[in-house]
């Protein structure tokens, strides 16, 4: 069975937009839908918070690219690239409510032999977690570079984006 809204490529952006830096993953995928045009077969999602509620939406996708804000215990902006099982050892780590949330889902789709071929997570270690519905400039500025990067990802995947 495939997920409600699933494409076979799935581009998610997670975090909670009234916490400053960790919306970074949502405030990317909306910068996507502005400025890239994207084919039928990839799909956006602004996850937000949704945790294992996510599942409904990704059963079925071959290849998610996460988004995400990323506490690696970095330097604020440290970038992150991490693929496949890098990222079940990452999860295994965190501690915020999407996070632990976004493992969780990839386990349940493994356990139950729906299990996504390709994942890629790109993030950047914040620089606040505070109150507000903004990024911090620093981070603002991170996501172009962001979205750029995450349409190099998918043309890698031999997918073609304008």
């Amino acid at each position: 069975m495939e997920g409600l809204f699933t494409a076979e490529n799935t581009v998610l952006g997670i975090g909670n937009i009234i916490l400053s830096d960790e919306g970074f993953g949502v405030r990317v995928v909306e910068y996507l839908e502005k400025n890239f045009t994207f084919p039928e077969n990839v799909g956006l999602i602004d996850g937000g918070t949704l945790g294992v509620e996510l599942t409904h939406f990704i059963t079925g996708t071959r290849r998610l690219l996460i988004i995400d804000s990323i506490d690696g215990g970095a330097e604020a902006g440290k970038i992150f690239h991490l693929r496949d099982e890098e990222i079940k050892a990452h999860f295994a780590q965190k501690i915020s409510a999407h996070e632990v949330g976004i493992q969780e889902v990839l386990t349940i789709l493994e356990l139950t032999g729906k299990k996504i071929p390709h994942v890629e997570l790109i993030g950047a270690q914040p620089f606040s977690l505070e109150a507000g519905v903004e990024l911090t400039e620093p981070m603002k500025n991170l996501v172009p570079l962001f979205a750029e990067k995450a349409v190099e990802i998918l043309k890698s995947w031999g997918l073609e984006i304008n």
